[in-house]
């Protein structure tokens, strides 16, 4: 039987590779407790937030993600995120987490310093 290569698709296949591949590292990288904290960052504040190490957030006036320990002592945050998140500026919605929620989210923050 004789094989035959589409080159047209090699570069589909690759792109494919690649990506399947950068996403699975990144999986790899992170605790399970961090890669919850991804999973929940990324539903309910990339919308607005830079959750990644690179880019830009979505809303100018939210701060990336990967500065927040610039600002905060991360590790402190969990009482807050807990009680409640309350800022200073209306687009920003009210949440509470449960602590285990508020320890993998500081887990997956930690993970971009």
């Amino acid at each position: 039987m004789r094989r035959t290569t589409s080159w047209a698709i090699v570069p589909i296949v690759s792109a494919l590779s690649l990506a399947a591949g950068s996403n699975s590292a990144t999986a790899q990288t992170l605790s399970p407790a961090a890669t919850r904290g991804l999973t929940f960052v990324r539903v309910h504040c990339g919308q607005c937030h830079a959750i990644s190490k690179v880019g830009e957030s979505p809303v100018a006036e939210a701060p990336p993600f990967r500065i927040l320990h610039l600002r905060y002592p991360v590790d402190s945050l969990e009482e807050a995120l807990t009680e409640g998140i309350v800022t200073g500026h209306p687009s920003m919605p009210e949440f509470q987490l449960d602590p285990g929620q508020a320890r993998d989210v500081i887990d997956y923050m930690k993970s971009l310093e």
